[in-house]
């Protein structure tokens, strides 16, 4: 591992990596496959936000790559070890209205957010310099579900997905309240 570390230190660092590895990993693909699965009267607003998106994310992949490379690990880039160590399932969103798959896009973010939140915490002893890496990638992550909930959100600043468990049940609440708007 790099000076001032342990071996210990590097390999719980290393640990988190891979996790926030395969999270990052997974919302790249999750984000082109609403891209290109994305109908619908608002359908080039988001197609065209996501693309730069994807971008930003995909830096973040190789960044938290390079990390673990750095802390003497091996970043894992298969498919494979993806699906084997995530602890989540496939997003659940076929062709579908754009406000749909915002919906359910906005419980991701969620879900990436929090567990890269759990990482900062957890390097705050270990690891300053993965910390940064991570708190970075926050910015960046909060920035983008702040841009996906412009759309689900009222003038009254209810967020039309609060309460949802699933990425369907996101999106239906979504559909939903669109319908409800003039």
């Amino acid at each position: 591992t790099v000076p001032g570390m342990t071996g210990a230190q590097g390999g719980q660092v290393i640990g988190l990596l891979r996790g926030r590895l395969h999270a990052l990993n997974d919302l790249a693909l999750t984000l082109k496959h609403i891209h290109w699965n994305v109908v619908g009267p608002h359908f080039i607003a988001v197609h065209e936000m996501l693309d730069p998106q994807v971008d930003a994310v995909r830096e973040m992949i190789d960044k938290t790559a390079e990390r673990i490379s750095t802390l003497g690990g091996s970043p894992p880039g298969t498919p494979g070890v993806l699906v084997a160590e995530r602890g989540w399932e496939d997003y659940s969103v076929g062709r579908a209205q754009a406000i749909e798959h915002l919906g359910a896009l906005d419980l991701v973010y969620t879900g990436v957010i929090e567990d890269h939140r759990r990482a900062v915490r957890e390097t705050d002893e270990p690891d300053l310099v993965t910390q940064d890496l991570l708190i970075e990638q926050l910015r960046e992550l909060e920035l983008f579900q702040w841009f996906v909930r412009a759309h689900l959100e009222s003038a009254g600043g209810t967020l039309s997905t609060a309460g949802a468990g699933t990425e369907e049940d996101a999106a239906a609440r979504a559909a939903r309240q669109a319908k409800r708007q003039p």
